[in-house]
């Protein structure tokens, strides 16, 4: 079985701002990839934004959290 490592998940209201917030990050290459919503949250569009913690320090500053619907961390 694989080990389980954290990650920061970015969750979103509608699908139109999770497919924004993907084209964005592209194009910033900014590190991630676009997850369907993991189960332990239950909460907007049902699509996530998946990103490691590291990554996540290192680019939160640069984000509007008005352009996402909240952030947690979990193990997947």
């Amino acid at each position: 079985m694989r080990a389980k490592r954290p990650y920061i998940v970015l969750s979103f209201r509608t699908t139109v701002d999770a497919m924004a917030w993907e084209k964005r990050c592209i194009a910033e290459q900014i590190p991630g990839r676009l997850i369907p919503l993991p189960r332990e949250l239950s909460a907007g569009c049902g699509l996530a934004w998946r990103m490691l913690p590291e990554d996540w320090e290192r680019w939160r500053e640069r984000f509007d959290p008005a352009e996402y619907a909240a952030a947690a961390q979990v193990e997947q």
